[in-house]
Order: structure tokens, then C-alpha cells, then sequence
């Protein structure tokens, strides 16, 4: 028997598969469906810390003249949103036996920081924090956005002693330091990379619009470089996201040293069902080649165990390419 167990976070994994923060992890119902194909862990569907103050500021525009009214029912619908989610959490771990992560998509650490305590006492197994800080701002120094996600992390720990992951982008002048950074202020795991919104140019209609929301495999090239190279180097657990849709790229990323990967795409596209298939394609590729468990993979491939690890940290062509014949 393949011993697929993993640790991630703290939390014992029967497997490395983990169904990302998305519309699949909205309902008690799917959930179940997600736990019966073989997923080992689920992220629920982000609570927007916007989506609260886009809610309240529409409410304080409706009712400027009218100030009692408007704080009732600008309570109310925090406390409504709030209590959904919550609900959420709640139901989920009395339907499933598997780790129910909570989400959350922040920007600041703003009193929105006090609901994790919330979330724990819910039953949360784990808070995945999904921080992105556009670099837009020419004002803004680099550190200065760095410390936005060290205060969020610092914040969040303050209000609960369940395990915190911390989902980020690859926006970041030094990525090395700051995964370490993030490990030293107690995330219990960092999650690379997030995928963000993309723009796109309708130019028929002449408007923005945007591009395909679903990841592609060769997408994920950018979270195994970034593994292979950290995860010997930081005290944090580490999950690849983003391009995973088989369970080839799902051992290469443990190889590379992920203790554990994130899916959505593929499974929006196959359903869950392709859990198991995933799974399958693992065990048969683990006894061709004679492994007996997961944790024998995990970073057998990193930074620190292979001989040229320039082929992790190579990112441009000239090296590799000059001499082949176009």
C-alpha cells in the first residue's frame, strides 16, 4: 500500500491534493462531493475584505441623510455577510472529516483582522490569507508594500493560534527574502503563486475586458522554479497553485519540495471526479518507480539535491539555447 499522507500547515493530509479558494468550495453540498472524490483538504471560496467596504460605502451613499438608518443597516449587512460565511465553516466541518480552510482577501490590516478570531471559533482548521498589493504606486517603496503583508500576517496571528498560510503573487524584487520574512513572522505556510485578474483589449468593441480566468499547465513552470529554489531555505511549509492539472506536474511539484498543490481549474473543467484520476496517475508513476510514500518525494528534486541548481535559478535563454541549430 502507497502511503499518500502528507503534513501541511500542521494539519495531517491523507493526500497531497488540496481544492484551492474558489466557486467549488462555496457550499456545504459541494464540499461533500469534493471530500467522496478523494480531495484532501478544501479552501472556501475568499471572504473579500472589498466586498464588505464596497457594501457599506453603496449603503452610506443611499442613506447619507439619514444616519441611525444607515448604521442599522450598514451593521446588518457586515453582520449578514459575516454570519454566511461563518455558517459555512460551521457546517462543513460537522458534514466533512477532511481540513476546512477558511479564505480571506485582504489588503490592509484593518479591523477586518478581528473576524479571524471568528472563523476559529467556527472551527476553521486553517486561515489562508490571499494578499495582493498592486506595485502600481511610483510613491510606494518596495518595502513599504512588503510591510502591508507583515503587518496583515502580524494582525491576523494576534486574534488565533490556528495555522495561517499566506497566498501571494510573485511581485516582489527580493521573492527569497520575503517568503523568508513571511516564515519569521509565523505563517505556517506560504501558497505560490496567487492568479490574478487579467486585462485584456477588446478591440472590436474598443473596451477593456478580460482574459481567460482558467490557469493553463504551462502556468506552472513559475511555481516549481520558486519551490525548488525555497523549499529547503525557509522554516515554512510550502503549496504550489496554479497550472496543476494532472498528477504528473502534481509530483513534479512535490519533488521540487511542495508539501502540498492547490487545484481548480482542472476540476471546473472535469469535475470532481478527476480528483481520483489525479490520484491514480501518482500511484502508478509512484510504483514504477519505487516509492512507497509521498514524503519520500518532497524535495527529493529542490535547490539543495540536484547537481547544476543553475537550472532552477536560469531564468534567461542565451545559456542554455546558443548553440542550438533554428
Amino acid at each position: 500500500m502507497l502511503d499518500l499522507t502528507t503534513e501541511y500547515m500542521g494539519l495531517k493530509l491523507k493526500n497531497p491534493i488540496i481544492v484551492g479558494s474558489s466557486g467549488l468550495t462555496n457550499s456545504v453540498e459541494s464540499i461533500k462531493k469534493l471530500e467522496a472524490n478523494g480531495a484532501a483538504a478544501v479552501i472556501l471560496k475568499s471572504l473579500f475584505e472589498e466586498q464588505i467596504l464596497m457594501e457599506v460605502n453603496s449603503l452610506k451613499s443611499d442613506y447619507s441623510t439619514h444616519a441611525e438608518e444607515a448604521d442599522y443597516l450598514l451593521n446588518y449587512t457586515r453582520q449578514h455577510n459575516l454570519d454566511e460565511y461563518l455558517k459555512l465553516v460551521s457546517e462543513a466541518k460537522q458534514e466533512v472529516s477532511i481540513p476546512v480552510i477558511a479564505s480571506i482577501n485582504c489588503i490592509s490590516s484593518s479591523e477586518w483582522t478581528t473576524f479571524a478570531k471568528r472563523l476559529q471559533e467556527a472551527g476553521a482548521d486553517g486561515i489562508e490569507l490571499n494578499m495582493f498589493i498592486m506595485p502600481g504606486n511610483i510613491d510606494q517603496k518596495s518595502e513599504e508594500v512588503e510591510q502591508i503583508y507583515f503587518d496583515i500576517i502580524r494582525e491576523v496571528n494576534k486574534q488565533v493560534k490556528i495555522p495561517i498560510a499566506a497566498k501571494i503573487g510573485f511581485y516582489f524584487t527580493g521573492m527569497a527574502n520575503m517568503v523568508h520574512n513571511l516564515a519569521i513572522r509565523n505563517a505556517a505556510a506560504v501558497v505560490l503563486f496567487n492568479r490574478f485578474h487579467r486585462p485584456d483589449i477588446d478591440l472590436k468593441k474598443l473596451e477593456m475586458t478580460s482574459a481567460d480566468i482558467f490557469s493553463t499547465p504551462q502556468e506552472n513552470v513559475l511555481s516549481l522554479r520558486w519551490i525548488g529554489m525555497l523549499s529547503d531555505a525557509v522554516d515554512c511549509d510550502l503549496a504550489s497553485t496554479t497550472g496543476i492539472h494532472d498528477g504528473d506536474t502534481v509530483i513534479k511539484n512535490l519533488l521540487a519540495g511542495a508539501k502540498a498543490v492547490q487545484i481548480a481549474t482542472a476540476l471546473y473543467k472535469k469535475g470532481p471526479e478527476y480528483i481520483g484520476e489525479i490520484l491514480k496517475q501518482m500511484e502508478e508513476w509512484m510504483n514504477a518507480k519505487g516509492f512507497k510514500s509521498v514524503n519520500q518525494l518532497i524535495g527529493k528534486l529542490n535547490h539543495a539535491h540536484i547537481k547544476d541548481p543553475v537550472l532552477y535559478e536560469r531564468s534567461q535563454f542565451m545559456k542554455y539555447f546558443s548553440s542550438a541549430k533554428f
